[in-house]
């Protein structure tokens, strides 16, 4: 029986849902007409702020006059303004002044970006996608008994800026949860916002793995890795053999920020029935795309979220100011450069993150990795999905479960070699034969990626994969010793330098 809370919740949801529906098939039959219907609107919505005073809103009318007229952006070229309106001044990148500014971790470089977070980001593309997502899952499955339970959110932290105590810095999830309507608010677990927002990851985990077993929690939410902590600890603290002995109506994991595959084996290992797995793409800079049906590896792109997008062909991702296309000029699982103008003052703001189509009308894609997360020592051009594919792969055929990794390639020149990716791998259960793996690891790279297999002949210009197994929790410890647990903090899977792969050796060392 569904709760006397639950019972309206599940009425409210239907309604929405039917409503929205009409929405979304909407734009995803008129997808053009939609985006550029979004620009108009963000466009005249920003006219008299300073950009678009000096960027001349009032005088474009389509989205040919607005890429001619305004320069591609990167972080540091919005800075100026986001610091003045951090500070405090108004009407900068957006009307009215900006309180929020959520955080961007990225993975683990010193370059903390502030990105603001309008009221209108926050209630027309954050909130509604959150919204979105959870009336999809109702549609999908109707018999659902979600609205009678509690909900477990693995955020960030939030603190005042020292510049201005009126702003509010933080991660986006912190802001998000601290900011949530009254139907969210009754159904959080554990109670304490402040708890839950502490900037002590430590402190968070021991408050969550005490109290939130004492609920009914029914919906997690955070990133895998993060998630998977508090499930083991709960698991270890309750001398469980799985997180359903605790929670045993947990039925949805919602997830983003990461590729859920390299961490399934680890959630299949510690639940004893099945759950649904739904992924959002809900970024600092914006909520972008959602899980549409079950059992889904893409998402729908949003077209109504008061976002405008355009795509950057991955052979001009080094060029400064490169041609964008649109939605009509996008094709199948090719790799684009997202570009994004967004209500929440971003303006044809270079994301760096990295996307393919698997879906044209409607659009559906999945995120592949970052511009600057690739390797191409040797030409073989080596990308977030080869990896997480082939890691998968091998693991599933060796019966092993990878916890964390990380790789980077290692120059060895010799006469006939250039070098070698060095892979650092943290198993949860290790395989029986470390070298039969390296050698599966190596082929099914082979398989995913033919410029990796081309360089791969004869050991040249490129040599086997070398792995470095280490103990578990240095990935957890290397973490900590950069103040990045918790929020959401991540592993770089790829890197062009060996910086990462020797700060985790060392702690290695030291674990």
């Amino acid at each position: 029986m569904i709760s006397s809370i639950g019972k309206p919740l599940n009425k409210l949801f239907s309604l929405y849902l039917k409503k929205r529906m009409i929405e979304i098939e909407n734009f995803m039959k008129s997808p053009l007409e939609v985006q550029d219907q979004a620009l108009k609107k963000i466009i005249y919505t920003a006219k008299n702020t300073e950009f678009g005073l000096s960027n001349g809103f009032n005088y474009l009318r389509n989205s040919k006059e607005f890429k001619n007229r305004v320069l591609l952006s990167r972080y540091d070229d919005l800075l100026p303004f986001i610091e003045r309106a951090k500070n405090g001044e108004s009407n900068i990148l957006w009307p009215g002044k900006v309180k929020f500014f959520a955080q961007s971790s990225g993975t683990t470089n010193n370059v903390i970006k502030n990105i603001p977070v309008t009221l209108d980001s926050l209630k027309e593309c954050h909130y509604k996608g959150g919204k979105d997502l959870l009336s999809i899952y109702y549609k999908n499955n109707p018999n659902t008994q979600l609205f009678k339970g509690k909900h477990l959110i693995v955020g960030g932290n939030e603190n005042k800026f020292s510049g201005n105590t009126k702003t509010v810095e933080g991660d986006l999830s912190a802001i998000i949860m601290k900011n949530l309507p009254w139907w969210c608010e009754w159904r959080r677990s554990p109670k304490k916002i402040k708890l839950l927002l502490s900037q002590n990851w430590e402190e968070k985990l021991k408050y969550v793995v005490k109290n939130s077993p004492k609920d009914d929690v029914q919906i997690i939410a955070g990133a895998p890795s993060w998630v998977l902590v508090i499930m083991n600890e709960i698991i270890k603290e309750k001398k469980c053999s799985n997180i359903h002995e605790i929670w045993p109506n947990l039925e949805l994991y919602l997830h983003g920020g990461m590729n859920i595959q390299p961490y399934k084996k680890s959630f299949e290992s510690i639940i004893e029935k099945e759950i649904n797995f739904y992924q959002n793409y809900n970024a600092t800079e914006g909520f972008f795309g959602l899980q549409f049906e079950n059992n889904s590896d893409d998402m729908l792109l949003m077209l109504d979220y008061g976002i405008y997008y355009e795509f950057i062909s991955k052979s001009h991702w080094e060029d400064s100011q490169p041609i964008t296309l649109g939605l009509e000029d996008v094709k199948l699982n090719t790799p684009y450069e997202l570009v994004i103008s967004t209500n929440g003052g971003l303006w044809r703001y270079r994301l760096e993150d990295t996307i393919i189509f698997t879906s044209i009308l409607p659009f559906k894609i999945k995120v592949i990795g970052r511009t600057q997360q690739f390797i191409n020592m040797a030409g073989e051009e080596l990308m977030i999905q080869h990896v997480e594919k082939a890691i998968k792969e091998a693991a599933e055929k060796c019966s092993c479960i990878v916890g964390e990794f990380t790789l980077a390639p290692f120059l060895k020149t010799t006469n006939k070699s250039v070098g070698f990716h060095y892979w650092v791998i943290e198993f949860v259960t290790k395989p029986n034969d470390l070298i039969r793996f390296s050698k599966v690891l190596d082929n099914e790279l082979q398989k995913t990626n033919i410029d990796y297999k081309a360089k791969r002949i004869n050991n040249s210009p490129l040599q086997a994969p070398v792995i470095k197994v280490v103990q578990k929790n240095t990935f957890y410890c290397w973490l900590k010793s950069k103040n990045k647990l918790g929020g959401q903090n991540k592993i770089p899977r790829l890197s062009t330098t060996k910086q990462y792969i020797n700060e985790i050796l060392e702690m290695d060392i030291n674990n």
